[in-house]
């Protein structure tokens, strides 16, 4: 039933983007979908791009495993898109119409500041999407049974080329739709879990907490902050760093900050904001309750022993709700609980490669031409999809049996020192200068890229990526503690550096940008 739930969703969803792709020469759809979208289907597809197949499996393994951290990782994840909410979404709408890349360059015009962009968010959704590539392989190993390595790799050839096709089809409404079909999909089907778990403990968290602490051969300390990082040098600081890092990092990566240029107003991004932090939220409940009730009945031992970062929990707790004798009704819910992680899994990456596709197509080559017509930069963004879907497809097959949590946490960390700095200072302080933004960009990644390769997650420990090497000089999980002061330092320090008349021009020219960005005085592209 799990293969023919497969194939009904990627044909499905394959269909929708044919039937809902832009025409050949209309730029503002296929980027866009001309913010036709209602607000509340706007949110969904929003939180359908927050909520990846890392989130999905990952936090779940982290709850299960961890207890209390996971609880605290979840919740985060939700702070992160508040943040995002209160703080960027209306003026990301404002100042960008298409790409990140935009919004930089409304305020420092020129070709740098967006290949630079470009190649930030490039590197911040690459490790992700071969995350869920591989991951692609091992949830259908993992579902329908099989273990062969050939077949694993046909699988992430196979997927990946369909959602190459999901991009370059469907555009930014095709995708949309993709994403509103998933969010459904994986909350209706969570809600249904999650009640069947809680219905085994006679509707009491407190008895659903207390089982998954007895099953977790850890005892009270499941339910106590630290667990998670108790193996390491300073666990207090590790943790803040941690949680710093995915609250700043989330919401800002490429893939979800692109959400905001579909929507039509300022009114229309707070509304959809709204209907994200409400899906996102709903969410968290449904994870956590699985999260513990795979603990509980499962056995933190047995999801450890099936995967050591506990990916399988979700499956695993929503398989254990059921019980021992399994009716066809549950046989179908269990069903449609691995689509919509499959379609998780289809419609993250395929946003991710669209995000890529549009910052290549549009802030790298469009801008080499003074006039491109429409329907040659469609074109582009169409070979741009499969410019960069191809390398990630090869890469995916070259690490799908490493521990694939190094490549999650480079990209939330990517998004918090670089992405994230550049953001905050591009659309609100005056004296930002392009020099500032390019220390910016550049400085907090390679921060990022220069500390990750010595923590804990590549070499150290059994559960890393080369567990048989130990070159662990960084004694942290993430870098956030450090590359993010790292990123603002730069920032400014580029911004001092490039003199006071440089400063005082920007000063200027952000002042009458400053209605746009901010209000929204002047409607974006007019």
């Amino acid at each position: 039933m799990s293969l023919v739930g497969f194939t009904a969703v990627a044909t499905v969803t394959l269909l929708l983007c044919v039937m809902t792709g832009p025409d050949r020469d209309d730029l503002d759809e296929f980027y866009t979908g001309y913010g036709s979208l209602s607000p509340m289907r706007n949110g969904l597809a929003i939180a359908g791009d927050y909520i990846s197949a890392a989130s999905v499996l990952g936090t779940g393994g982290v709850i299960a495993l961890f207890g209390h951290d996971g609880v605290v990782l979840a919740l985060s994840t939700a702070l992160s898109l508040m943040l995002l909410m209160f703080l960027l979404a209306e003026p990301l709408r404002n100042a960008g119409r298409f790409t990140m890349g935009d919004a930089l360059a409304r305020r420092m015009p020129g070709r740098a500041a967006r290949i630079t962009a470009c190649a930030v968010t490039i590197a911040a959704l690459l490790p992700l999407m071969l995350v869920q590539l591989a991951g692609t392989g091992q949830l259908l190993a993992f579902v329908l049974g099989f273990s062969g390595a050939a077949l694993q790799t046909g699988c992430i050839i196979g997927l990946g080329m369909l959602m190459i096709g999901y991009a370059a089809i469907g555009g930014m409404k095709g995708t949309a739709l993709i994403q509103i079909l998933k969010i459904v999909m994986l909350l209706g089907s969570g809600l249904v879990v999650a009640a069947l778990i809680l219905h085994r403990f006679d509707w009491n968290p407190g008895a659903l907490f207390d089982a998954a602490a007895d099953r977790s051969g850890a005892g009270p300390a499941f339910l106590n902050s630290g667990l998670q990082f108790a193996g390491g040098p300073h666990p207090d600081a590790d943790m803040i760093s941690s949680q710093l890092t995915v609250v700043l990092g989330g919401a800002c990566l490429p893939h979800v900050t692109m959400r905001m240029y579909t929507a039509s107003s300022a009114r229309q991004v707070r509304r959809s904001m709204s209907w994200a932090v409400s899906g996102v939220a709903l969410f968290v409940l449904v994870v956590t309750v699985i999260g513990f009730g795979a603990a509980a009945l499962v056995g933190r031992s047995v999801i450890a022993g099936i995967d050591p970062q506990g990916n399988t929990a979700y499956l695993l707790g929503s398989q254990a709700a059921f019980g021992a004798r399994v009716s066809t009704a549950e046989t179908f819910l269990f069903t449609t609980v691995t689509t919509a992680v499959f379609l998780t899994l289809l419609a993250s990456v395929g946003g991710m490669i669209l995000a890529c596709a549009n910052s290549l197509a549009h802030d790298v080559f469009a801008t080499r031409v003074r006039e491109m017509s429409p329907r040659r930069e469609m074109t582009l963004a169409r070979v741009s999809a499969l410019a960069v879907g191809v390398p990630a497809i090869v890469l995916a097959t070259l690490v799908q049996h490493r521990s694939l949590q190094p490549l999650v946490t480079l990209s939330f960390c990517l998004g918090a020192s670089a992405i994230a700095p550049a953001l905050v200072y591009g659309l609100f302080w005056r004296r930002y200068t392009r020099a500032g933004l390019l220390c910016t960009l550049i400085g907090g990644s390679l921060a990022v890229l220069l500390l990750m390769p010595g923590t804990n997650l590549v070499s150290g420990s059994p559960v890393s990526a080369f567990p048989e090497a130990d070159f662990n000089w960084f004694p942290f999980t993430t870098t956030g503690l450090v590359s993010i002061p790292l990123g603002f330092a730069c920032g400014w320090l580029g911004t001092m550096l490039s003199g006071r008349r440089k400063a005082q021009e920007q000063r200027r020219h952000y002042e009458a940008v400053e209605g746009w960005i901010l209000a929204g005085a002047v409607r974006r592209g007019d």
